[in-house]
């Protein structure tokens, strides 16, 4: 497909590290009211496998954000444009994220749900890029470190397109410049 400069992480490793993440998820939440609030459009994907590979029962509802716009910079304004349906009040949350980049929309979400009087609030990322980090967020649960690079495929997008790549694979930058 044009816009690709190389495959980062292939699907078979994404799978594979997804698999373990479920796995040490539902050990760590036998017996508890879990509820996974998927991060709209980035994050669905890297949630459907997820979901797939929990031996426990879940909630799951959606939130959705903006910080990139048609952007490849975030503006780090975040805005809410879809928030979740249901009460959180006494219940385990975890945030599912494709990309801990900034840091700005998880420490913003984590902070806005916290007032919702959740039992406690995780974070799951299948992708943290601490290089670009401006502010202190702890990943719970994370997937892979990637170098500073434009990650498409896996739920990732550039302007709407490549999200339905297999792969996670760095986007060429005359793409995007």
């Amino acid at each position: 497909m044009n816009g690709i400069k190389q495959i980062l992480i292939s699907k078979e490793e994404l799978g594979k590290k997804v698999k373990e993440l479920g796995n040490k998820i539902s050990n760590d939440y036998e017996g508890k009211d879990l509820i996974l609030v998927g991060v709209l459009k980035g994050g669905f994907v890297f949630l459907a496998d997820l979901i797939r590979e929990l031996k426990i029962p879940v909630e799951i509802d959606f939130i959705s954000v903006s910080s990139y716009g048609s952007s490849s910079k975030s503006s780090g304004v975040v805005r809410i444009i879809k928030d979740i349906d249901i009460s959180i009040t006494n219940k385990h949350v975890m945030i599912v994220e494709d990309i801990a980049d900034t840091g700005l929309t998880l420490k913003y979400l984590k902070e806005m749900l916290q007032t919702r009087g959740p039992a406690d609030i995780k974070i799951i990322a299948a992708l943290d890029k601490p290089s670009r980090r401006k502010v202190e967020i702890d990943l719970d649960y994370k997937g892979f470190t990637i170098p500073d690079e434009f990650v498409i495929g896996y739920g990732l997008d550039y302007a709407g397109k490549y999200r339905n790549l297999p792969d996670l694979c760095i986007l060429d930058e005359e793409v995007y410049k």
